[in-house]
């Protein structure tokens, strides 16, 4: 019973777990998932250029803007 108890806190947990990434405007779990992947971090993310946002896939010069401005708030 202890398991199942601390097994579901953890899942609770995990859904509630909010970034930064969360708030853009054309940010979904799938690009939020190429950003960690290529980047590793949101430190990393946000010391990132325009022009490095713009090379992954499916980041437009807008999202890329939406990113920075977010981020450096």
């Amino acid at each position: 019973h202890r398991f199942a108890i601390s097994f579901h806190r953890k899942q609770i947990r995990k859904k509630s777990v909010h970034s930064a990434l969360d708030d853009i405007e054309g940010i979904g779990k799938k690009k939020k998932g190429t950003l960690l992947k290529h980047f590793g971090s949101f430190k990393k993310i946000r010391a990132a250029t325009h022009d490095e946002l713009c090379a992954l896939p499916g980041i437009t010069s807008e999202i890329a803007e939406n990113i920075k401005e977010t981020l450096d708030r």
